[in-house]
């Protein structure tokens, strides 16, 4: 099977600053994984660096077996990539509705859910449809910069601290959506720094620390690394 997602010897930089130091990742079709550790880890930069966002890379990054490492960003997109970043971008002179219509359907062959299944996952969506991006509350926000590419067609989501500074109740709606996702498919790949939100959800983890992948495990050995975890996240 050939993965939804493989990178390897991933290195990255922003300016002189080199951030990413051989990273290698697999994710597979329809697989959770997480990318655990603390802020400063590198979990964000490799997010944008799969999309093309940081300055030089140099490595391997293969996205259905297509190399992307030479692609501009929209060009990454078009294989089928959705990336959404932590400051979740909404236009604030446009409506809810408006906002969800504006990315194009990608030509990827998958055809991006319809308004109506976005509206039926996300029925405060729908309630608030004509008011403007900003009045919005955070978590309305973050359901709807996750609908947005939903509607594109992309199959692999990047999703970027999605629970973050989000009340409970809209914590337990974000993560009733990723279970309801994987089951139709989609691969996910998240970074979180909210470990209880990741844990029940994730098949997969991947710990950074200093731009480097130092632990990878499954979700079946997450009790008998929490020692490790603690030490190297403070979970």
């Amino acid at each position: 099977m050939t993965a939804a997602l493989e990178i390897t010897n991933l290195q990255a930089w922003y300016g002189e600053s080199h951030i990413l130091h051989n990273v290698n990742l697999v994710v597979q079709p329809g697989e959770v994984v997480t990318l655990l550790g603390r802020n400063g880890a590198g979990r964000t930069t490799t997010m944008r660096a799969i999309m093309g966002l940081t300055g030089a890379r140099k490595g391997s990054i293969k996205i259905n077996g297509v190399e992307a490492i030479g692609l501009p960003t929209h060009k990454v997109a078009h294989l089928g990539v959705g990336y959404c970043p932590e400051e979740r971008g909404i236009f604030s002179s446009l409506s809810t509705e408006e906002n969800l219509m504006m990315p194009p359907q990608l030509a990827t062959g998958e055809q991006g859910m319809s308004v109506a299944e976005i509206y039926a996952m996300f029925p405060n969506l729908e309630e608030r449809k004509h008011s403007q991006g900003t009045r919005l509350s955070g978590g309305e926000q973050q359901m709807l910069a996750v609908a947005r590419i939903l509607r594109t067609g992309a199959r692999l989501l990047l999703l970027d601290e999605i629970s973050e500074g989000l009340a409970p109740v809209i914590v337990q709606g974000l993560a009733r959506m990723i279970t309801t996702l994987k089951a139709k498919g989609y691969t996910i790949v998240m970074v979180e720094q909210n470990f209880r939100f990741a844990a029940p959800l994730a098949d997969r983890f991947y710990v950074m620390e200093h731009g480097q992948i130092v632990e990878t495990f499954v979700a079946s050995e997450l009790d008998a690394k929490m020692p490790l975890l603690t030490e190297l996240l403070g979970v």
